[in-house]
């Protein structure tokens, strides 16, 4: 699939063409189909759903034309299918980038979290010892209160 996101698309008379397919060539592949054509020698695949069964009927001219018309409705369709996958891509990318950004927004909030926490058990404490304090104040208020009666 990276192969797919890498060629390039153009459309030339109409048909849409890969570019960097190593090795494949629309000229020579429908040059080698028309010679097959005049010499008469048919594709052996009888099951072959690519002419429809009426083609047997047709002649090597019109045979060539719908190839050439299938040949340009499956580019288009490529054509279409590597636009999407661009299309994917793209948004997978700006998910990405939204992830990274609430990642770092989650750990800031979790350092906040824990500031927060250590100065709550900090407050915790001092409350505690306020509390001892006033405990301890609170008897001697006692004690004095009994001194003075």
């Amino acid at each position: 699939s990276s192969k797919i996101r890498n060629m390039e698309v153009q459309s030339a008379d109409g048909v849409a063409i890969l570019e960097d397919c190593i090795g494949f060539s629309l000229m020579k592949t429908i040059s080698k189909v028309e010679e097959k054509l005049k010499k008469g020698v048919l594709p052996d695949c009888q099951d072959d759903d690519i002419i429809p069964r009426a083609g047997n009927e047709m002649g090597a001219e019109a045979q060539i034309r719908f190839l050439k018309a299938k040949l340009r409705v499956t580019q288009e369709d490529l054509a279409n299918v590597v636009f999407e996958c661009r299309k994917k891509d793209e948004e997978n990318q700006n998910l990405e980038a939204r992830l990274k950004d609430t990642e770092e927004e989650n750990t800031r909030l979790q350092r906040t979290i824990s500031l927060q926490q250590s100065q709550t058990e900090k407050y915790r404490m001092l409350s505690q010892e306020a509390n001892k304090k006033t405990e301890g104040l609170q008897q001697e208020v006692t004690a004095l209160e009994k001194v003075l009666q």
